[in-house]
């Protein structure tokens, strides 16, 4: 721990700096987030061993349960359950001694150490030179996203041994001493996964070719053991499977992240598949070994790893979920030459490894050959187009700094400004900003399904709604409802804004706030998210069935026809959306928020006056259509104003329109400092 924490130097100006009060707060940082990384590991070790015995460590309890495939006389590939090489089994078959112990807590536990070790090796490995920050916060932060990746989920879950591969070849490439040591365990890790063969070229390119010949001969003596001891299984692997190939789940499933198994997703079959995913292949793996050795020769060693292990996903015939760890350790390279641009890569890497790719991209069947192949994507884009910053670039340690807006000192000067909450002059990166709008939104619907509250909860808090209401001399909602209903031609108006409105109007005034106005997208955007979060809290603190909903009151469903009061889902709505989230109305909440932010930023009266049109209309089409109480609609109005309350105090009033720019200190002090000391190109 020690060494992963202060192998770099650190950074000039931020290490004079991080004195006092700096030195305090990264040390604060540092021990939360080890806090952190702590609890994650208590968390998935607790969700593996909580769960029933036959629905964890399947995997493992297929290999050496009591009547796992190791036990067997016969071949090991009889019945395809075990994908590993024969070595692999080799080594395995000992555990079969001590399996109840092993399948438990003894498993997982090492597991987990494993995860923590290849977190504090890579934290070692950072490229040259590290700030002081950085070299404290790096071991927790990369512990704590393999917690989080989907991949050492995935591992734990099974009780699978991909973690091991990954931690020989950065054990063999950055702790031991001696080449041949290191070329041991990489060919060790070759053993027990072929694709790894890969990093031998890597490391022949870079004159290490004893380290590379110490690889090859470490694979090549492993697999003639395994091969004197299992001379069947062995046959049976490397000719009868071609290296595995056909063994375990089916190669065209959305778990083989491979172009193999992109190519068969994409109904290609037979030799032209198979010649196809041969030429592709030699071109990435091609393409990544001389990217890889590009940037170990210029010092990044961990990110020509990286790289190296992207191709090795792409190129293996089958890359189950367990196997794909590769692609985070490519969170290491820097790409973009501005500040804004800076976190594009390692945001997008960090999403596409934690998060399910039904997340990433719409539900849409135009993209689901992308949605079905994300990881491999990032595999293939790390490997051979990501243009990472070699570290003799100029914007490699100092980017092109933020321009911020002047502070404005009118508001609450007890409470200090949330820094990521400051408003910035330059336009944010457009892909980040898209890929967390999607990433938000997807969360939100999510979590607006899962807080859904019991039927007869819902109904209960409708009849004091109404009771309120009543007593408020505002219950109109079965006037207007019967009256609109009447009217065929409002009705269908009402019913088409009701539907095509709510996402249209918010996405399109951010789009031009973030073309025109970059300053108030910012605001804006802040703004409706404190909105939308406030919302999700009141959906899961007070469900609420709306009119239409309501049993006996007579309301009539213009938008979604009449519904079967009998059945508690209220027909396949129920399996799309949360049916209770009513209180407050994000319908007229977010419409409110559109007319707000044309009132204030729109130049002419008339754009005024169009903008505030809306959440009438809105208010109108919710409350009519028997969708929302009125009070609904007040809940919606707070939740944004209190959106807008959050956003002046936490980021401070809204900027001027042209103020002037302020750069950021660490980016604008220190880059003049660090020019100071650069020399002259």
């Amino acid at each position: 721990m020690a060494n992963a924490e202060h192998s770099g130097q650190a950074a000039g100006v931020l290490g004079a700096a991080a004195t006092g009060a700096t030195r305090d707060r990264l040390h604060a940082a540092r021990l939360g987030l080890w806090l952190i990384a702590a609890v994650l590991a208590v968390r998935q070790m607790t969700v593996v061993l909580a769960s029933p015995r036959g629905d964890r460590l399947t995997d493992l309890e297929t290999w050496v349960g009591p009547h796992g495939v190791l036990h067997v006389t016969g071949s090991l590939y009889d019945s395809t359950r075990f994908t590993g090489t024969p070595f692999s089994g080799l080594v395995l078959k000992p555990l079969t001694r001590a399996a109840e112990q092993a399948l438990g807590w003894g498993w997982t536990f090492g597991t987990l150490l494993l995860v923590a070790a290849l977190g504090l090796v890579a934290a070692r490995a950072l490229p040259q030179p590290v700030s002081r920050r950085s070299s404290l916060l790096a071991a927790p932060v990369a512990i704590s996203l393999l917690m989080l990746s989907l991949p050492v989920r995935n591992t734990l879950w099974l009780g699978q041994t991909s973690i091991i591969p990954v931690l020989l070849v950065l054990l063999g490439c950055f702790v031991v001493r001696g080449q041949r040591a290191g070329g041991a365990l990489i060919g060790l890790a070759a053993a027990l996964q072929p694709t790894v063969l890969l990093f031998a070229p890597l490391l022949w390119f870079t004159d290490r070719r004893r380290a590379a010949a110490s690889t090859g001969f470490t694979f090549g003596a492993c697999t003639a053991l395994a091969w004197a001891a299992m001379p069947h299984d062995s046959y049976t692997y490397w000719v009868h499977h071609m290296a595995g190939v056909g063994l375990g789940g089916r190669a065209d499933g959305l778990a083989n992240q491979s172009l193999h198994g992109a190519l068969l997703r994409l109904g290609l079959t037979g030799p032209v598949e198979i010649a196809l995913f041969l030429v592709l292949g030699a071109a990435v793996a091609a393409l990544g070994v001389r990217r890889a050795v590009r940037y170990a020769r210029d010092g990044q060693l961990l990110l020509a790893v990286a790289i190296t292990g992207c191709a090795a996903v792409a190129v293996s015939p089958t890359a189950w979920q367990h196997q794909l760890l590769w692609v985070l350790l490519a969170v290491v390279g820097r790409v973009g030459t501005r500040a804004s641009d800076r976190y594009v890569w390692p945001v997008a890497v960090v999403l596409v490894m934690t998060l399910p790719a039904k997340m990433m991209l719409p539900n849409v069947p135009v993209m689901n050959p992308l949605r079905d192949d994300v990881v491999l994507l990032a595999a293939l884009a790390a490997a051979t187009v990501v243009p990472f910053l070699s570290r003799a670039d100029e914007h490699y340690r100092v980017p092109v700094p933020t321009e911020y807006a002047a502070p404005v000192p009118a508001r609450l000067r007890h409470v200090p400004l949330v820094p990521f909450l400051r408003r910035v002059l330059t336009r944010p990166n457009l892909l980040l900003e898209l890929l967390l709008i999607r990433v938000t939104y997807a969360a939100y619907s999510s979590v607006r399904l899962t807080v859904q509250g019991d039927r007869a909860t819902a109904e209960a808090h409708g009849h004091q709604i109404h009771s309120l209401e009543r007593a408020l001399f505002i219950d109109i909602e079965h006037w207007a409802n019967h009256t609109v209903a009447g009217l065929p031609w409002l009705e269908r108006f009402l019913s088409f804004y009701y539907e095509s409105f709510h996402f249209v109007v918010p996405l399109s005034i951010l789009a031009v706030l973030y073309v025109r106005r970059p300053v108030d997208y910012r605001w804006a955007r802040t703004a409706l998210g404190f909105a939308t979060l406030l919302g999700l809290l009141g959906f899961w603190l007070y469900p609420l069935a709306p009119p239409r909903l309501m049993p006996g009151f007579g309301f009539i469903d213009t938008v979604h026809g009449v519904q079967d009061f009998a059945k508690p889902d209220y027909g396949a709505m129920t399996a799309l959306t949360n049916q209770y989230a009513a209180m407050p109305s994000l319908h007229f909440g977010w419409s409110l928020w559109c007319g707000i932010v044309i009132a204030v930023v729109a130049p002419r009266w008339w754009m005024k006056v169009l903008g505030l049109l809306h959440p009438l209309f809105t208010v109108s089409a919710i409350v009519a259509t028997a969708n929302h109480w009125v009070l609904d609609a007040v809940g919606g109005a707070a939740v944004v104003a209190t959106g807008f309350a959050l956003t002046y105090v936490l980021s401070g009033p809204r900027a001027a329109a042209a103020p002037a720019p302020v750069t950021e200190p660490e980016a604008g002090a220190g880059a003049a400092a660090l020019a100071a000391h650069r020399p002259a190109s």
